[in-house]
């Protein structure tokens, strides 16, 4: 719950409309392992030098699928 709070309150000053956050925060809640995993696979390619939204969009990409299911 707590998590939640500092996620919605993170992602709303970086200007994320609040129907985007709610959806997020529930497909996070839905499978929290695979946020994980993509977290962690986006700063393994960031520390080997690839930019973090170049590393985002390549690990994204690769779940696409699981990411689908949970919308």
């Amino acid at each position: 719950m707590f998590q939640n709070f500092l996620l919605k309150k993170m992602l709303r000053t970086q200007g994320v409309p609040e129907a985007q956050i709610e959806m997020f925060i529930t497909m996070m809640e839905k499978n929290p392992e695979l946020f994980k995993n993509i977290a962690i696979e986006i700063q393994e390619k960031v520390k080997e030098g690839m930019s973090q939204v170049d590393a985002g969009i390549i690990v994204m990409k690769k779940y696409e699928e699981e990411l689908k299911k949970l919308v």
